[in-house]
């Protein structure tokens, strides 16, 4: 009988928070009030959620309670964003690097998940606020399709627009073109306006 690799979601979690920090990293200060596509958020308000996100894995990794961290970090400096966002990401890979979480139930504000769950959606996440920032700063043509990709068949599956209330970070679905490029599409379908 042959056994089924486990499915470690680590890896892309790193590859789409590397995306995310290369994203962060070419900011510049005055990009910083630009409008973003997540209608709540400038870009400075945008990448202190980013930075409060990392901080909420980090905390609910460790057994902690994330509800109680901030969704948006502030008091950091324009010129220091992509700093608190390497400090946070250093925090949770040191914190994730165990793989018995991976397995465990993890309470987050809005669900109680397995850990791989939890990291699967938080990738998914970051690869749609990274589409958020290229998209008010002018670096769409940086960001990794595959990640979109992965992003997409996942928000198809359990963020269903048929079970979207309008209360949640999931607006109705934009229609685009059927052959828009992958990112458009992904900005689409979790509400965006591309």
């Amino acid at each position: 009988m042959t056994t089924q690799p486990v499915h470690d979601p680590r890896p892309l979690f790193a590859q789409a928070v590397d995306q995310a920090e290369q994203q962060i990293t070419a900011v510049r200060p005055d990009e910083l009030s630009n409008s973003t596509p997540c209608a709540d958020y400038d870009v400075r308000a945008l990448l202190g959620h980013m930075v409060a996100v990392l901080r909420k894995i980090a905390r609910a990794g460790a057994g902690g309670d994330a509800r109680n961290v901030a969704d948006v970090a502030d008091g950091i400096a324009d010129t220091d964003w992509a700093n608190a966002f390497t400090q946070a990401r250093g925090e949770v890979e040191e914190i994730w690097a165990d793989d018995a979480l991976l397995d465990r139930m993890i309470t987050l504000p809005w669900a109680t998940l397995p850990g791989r769950t939890v990291v699967d959606a938080y990738t998914h996440e970051f690869t749609v606020h990274s589409w958020d920032v290229a998209a008010a700063t002018g670096r769409l043509g940086e960001l990794d399709p595959v990640l979109a990709e992965r992003a997409l068949d996942a928000f198809a599956e359990f963020a269903p627009p048929e079970s979207r209330s309008g209360q949640g970070p999931f607006g109705p679905v934009v229609q685009v073109s059927d052959d828009a490029d992958v990112y458009t599409r992904l900005a689409a379908y979790v509400g965006r306006r591309p």
